[in-house]
C-alpha cells in the first residue's frame, strides 16, 4: 500500500518502500487525480523541472540544467530526463511555464522542446528575452515561440487554470505559480525571497500571495536552497549601502566580481558609479548579454556614458573605474581569473587595486576561490568579500522567510523542492514549527509520483519514473553514460598506457620489443626498469595465449594482456591506469 498523507488526521508513517519504475501503460488508479512529479531539483541544485498531470494532460514548470560535479570530467551540463513523456505518447503537454531567467530553470529548453514536439512556452517579459537570446546559440533546435504573460494574468491551459504572483529573487520578473486543477490547487514558489526594498525590482506581492492562499492551497512546492540559514535574507538595499561605503573610500580602481545573471547587482554598481563620478566597464559574455537585454527592456537603468566598453578603460583615470565582471567562483577561463593571471587583453592588475567578491561561494568551489584570492593578494590587491560585511544577498529565502511563506499561504501539504536532502529536511522541520503535521510533508527524491485526489488526500505512490542523468558533452546529448564517465575518471586519476605487440601468426611469438605509450601514468625516460618488466611480461602473456597450433584469438590475447598487466602494474606502482593493448598480426 502507498504511504498516505492527509490533513484530516495523523497517521504513523509506514516503512519506506523502494518505488517501482514507471511502465508505459497508464495506471487507471491515477484517473481523476493530479499527479505531481519532480523530474529534477530535489537531489541537487539545478536541473529544475516539475510535471503536473491530470488524465494525461501535462503542465510543466521549468526546464533547467544542472552544472557538472567535480567527478564528471568533460561534461558541459546535465539536463532533465524526459523519457517519461517521450515514451508515453498519449500524454499531451498543454504548456511549459518558466518561472525566471536563470539557466537552472530554463537552460534545457533548446535540447528538450524539440523532442517534446514544441509545446506552448510561457514566460514573463525579461525571462522571455533571455531565453530567446540563448536560442540563437542553438539554431539546430528550430524556432520556438514564447507567449509572454504578466504577473496578474490568468492562463487557461485545460484542464488547468494558472495564476502567478511576483516574488523577489536576484533577477527581476521572477514569479511563483498557482495551478488549479479538478483535483485541487498546487502552489509552486519558484526561486524566491522577500525583499521589502529591492534594487531594480518591486517588493514581492505579499497581498496577492495572501489572496491566492486564502482560496485554499492543497499542496505547496517551496524553494529550500537557503533553509539552513537562520533569520531573513538581507535586502539588496543593504548590499548597495555597504558596497557604496567601500567604494567611496577607495582611491584607486575597483574590480568587482559577481554572477553574470545578477542584474540587480549590476544596477547597484551603476547607481554607485553615477553618485560618485565613476564609470562602469562590464566584462563576461553572460553578464554583458543579460545587461543588454535587461537595459533594452527597461529592467536596468543607466545614464548615457556611465557604462563604457571594457576596451576603453585605459582612456579614464583608474580612480574613476569600476570593472564589474564574472569569475567570482574562481573559474579558470572567467574574467577575474584572467585578470589575476595577467591574461586579460585590457585590464592588468596593479598593486593598490581593490577587488570585491560580491557573491557567495558555490559549494565545491571553495578551493578555486581561495587560490584566486591568493593570486590577487600576492599582486598587492585589497580584497573585500561577503564574510567581512554584507556585500552579497542570496536570491533564496532563509528560514524566517520560508516560515512567512507558509504562514501566508497556509497549505494543507508541503513538498520541499530545490535543494539537497539536508536542505529539504530542514525546510520540513520549519514547516512543522508553524503547524503543518509531519505526515502532511513529503520529503522525497526525484521521480517519485505523488497524487492528489478530489478529497484533497495527498499520496506518495509506489511508482517512480526514470530521472537518471542525461549529460550534454559538446554536440552529444545523452551519449555519455556512467561507463564513459568512469573511463574519464580513471584517465584523470591514473592516466593510461598503450602496449603494442607485433605477433607472428605462424609461430605465435612476439617480434621485437613491444612499443609502449604512456599518458598521465609515468614518464617513460625515468621508468626504464618498469617498462622492461612490462615488455617481458607482455611477451610471456602473448606467447602463452597464442601458439602456432591453433587459430590465434586476438580478443582473447588482448583481454589477457589487460588483466595480467594490470596486476603487474598495480604490484609495481599501486596505480591502476587504463590499459589499452594493441595486437598487430603479421
Amino acid at each position: 500500500m502507498p504511504t498516505e498523507y492527509s490533513s484530516k488526521k495523523k497517521r504513523t508513517p509506514k516503512k519506506s518502500i523502494q518505488p517501482k519504475k514507471h511502465t508505459s501503460n497508464p495506471q487507471t488508479s491515477s484517473e481523476n487525480k493530479l499527479r505531481i512529479i519532480n523530474v529534477g531539483g530535489l537531489e541537487e541544485i539545478g536541473r529544475n523541472m516539475s510535471i503536473f498531470e491530470y488524465n494525461n494532460q501535462v503542465l510543466i514548470i521549468d526546464m533547467g540544467i544542472q552544472f557538472p560535479e567535480s567527478d564528471m570530467p568533460g561534461i558541459d551540463y546535465i539536463i532533465p530526463n524526459i523519457s517519461y513523456l517521450t515514451e508515453n505518447k498519449e500524454k499531451q503537454i498543454v504548456g511549459v511555464i518558466i518561472t525566471h531567467g536563470h539557466m537552472d530553470h530554463f537552460g534545457a529548453i533548446p535540447h528538450l522542446i524539440p523532442k517534446l514536439g514544441y509545446p506552448p512556452l510561457f514566460a514573463a517579459r525579461l525571462t522571455k528575452g533571455i531565453i530567446m537570446k540563448r536560442q540563437t546559440d542553438f539554431p539546430e533546435s528550430g524556432d520556438i515561440k514564447i507567449t509572454e504573460f504578466s504577473k496578474d494574468e490568468t492562463l487557461s491551459l485545460s484542464p488547468f487554470t494558472v495564476e502567478f504572483f511576483h516574488v523577489n529573487h536576484n533577477i527581476p520578473d521572477s514569479v511563483g505559480v498557482v495551478i488549479h486543477s479538478p483535483a485541487g490547487t498546487v502552489m509552486h514558489t519558484g526561486d524566491f525571497k522577500f525583499d521589502h526594498a529591492p534594487i531594480g525590482d518591486h517588493p514581492a506581492d505579499l497581498q496577492r500571495i495572501v489572496t491566492l492562499g486564502s482560496k485554499g492551497v492543497d499542496v505547496l512546492l517551496s524553494d529550500s536552497t537557503n533553509s539552513e540559514s537562520p533569520g531573513y535574507t538581507i535586502s539588496e538595499s543593504v548590499v548597495q549601502r555597504n558596497l557604496e561605503e567601500i567604494i567611496k573610500n577607495i582611491d584607486g580602481r575597483v574590480i568587482a566580481a559577481t554572477f553574470g545573471s545578477l542584474t540587480s547587482r549590476i544596477q547597484q554598481f551603476v547607481n554607485i558609479a553615477e553618485k560618485h563620478g565613476r564609470y562602469v566597464a562590464l566584462d563576461g559574455y553572460s553578464m554583458r548579454t543579460n545587461f543588454e537585454i535587461a537595459k533594452e527592456l527597461g529592467y536596468v537603468v543607466a545614464k548615457k556614458g556611465t557604462v563604457i566598453p571594457i576596451k576603453d578603460v585605459h582612456e579614464y583615470p583608474e580612480n574613476k573605474i569600476i570593472v564589474v565582471c564574472t569569475g567570482a567562483q574562481g573559474e579558470g577561463e572567467a574574467v577575474l581569473m584572467r585578470i589575476a593571471n595577467k591574461e586579460h587583453r585590457f585590464v592588468q592588475l596593479h598593486a593598490g587595486d581593490s577587488v570585491i567578491f560580491s557573491s557567495s561561494v558555490v559549494p565545491g568551489n571553495e578551493r578555486s576561490v581561495q587560490i584566486l584570492k591568493d593570486v590577487l593578494m600576492t599582486q598587492g590587491a585589497k580584497i573585500y568579500h561577503s564574510q567581512l560585511m554584507d556585500i552579497h544577498a542570496s536570491g533564496h529565502a532563509q528560514a524566517e522567510d520560508l516560515k512567512l511563506m507558509l504562514n501566508l499561504t497556509k497549505p494543507a501539504h508541503l513538498i520541499p523542492i530545490h535543494g539537497h536532502r539536508y536542505m529539504r529536511q530542514i525546510h520540513a522541520d520549519l514547516a512543522e514549527e508553524v503547524g503543518i503535521p509531519k505526515e502532511n510533508i513529503a520529503v522525497i527524491d526525484n521521480g517519485y509520483v505523488i497524487t492528489l485526489d478530489k478529497k484533497k488526500k495527498m499520496t506518495i505512490t509506489k511508482e517512480r519514473i526514470n530521472t537518471s542523468y542525461v549529460m550534454v558533452d559538446g554536440l552529444g546529448i545523452g551519449d555519455v553514460g556512467q561507463v564513459v564517465l568512469r573511463d574519464r575518471q580513471i584517465l584523470s586519476e591514473d592516466g593510461m598506457i598503450v602496449i603494442i605487440a607485433i605477433v607472428d601468426t605462424n609461430t605465435g611469438r612476439v617480434r621485437g620489443n613491444s612499443d609502449i605509450i604512456s599518458r598521465g601514468f609515468v614518464y617513460l625516460r625515468e621508468s626504464k626498469p618498469l617498462l622492461a618488466d612490462i615488455r617481458k611480461y607482455t611477451k610471456k602473456i602473448v606467447e602463452q595465449s597464442a601458439t602456432g597450433e591453433h587459430t590465434m584469438n586476438t580478443d582473447y590475447i588482448k583481454e589477457n594482456m589487460r588483466d595480467q598487466l594490470g596486476k603487474l602494474i598495480f604490484q609495481k606502482t599501486k596505480r591502476r591506469p587504463m590499459i589499452l593493448p594493441v595486437v598487430i598480426e603479421v
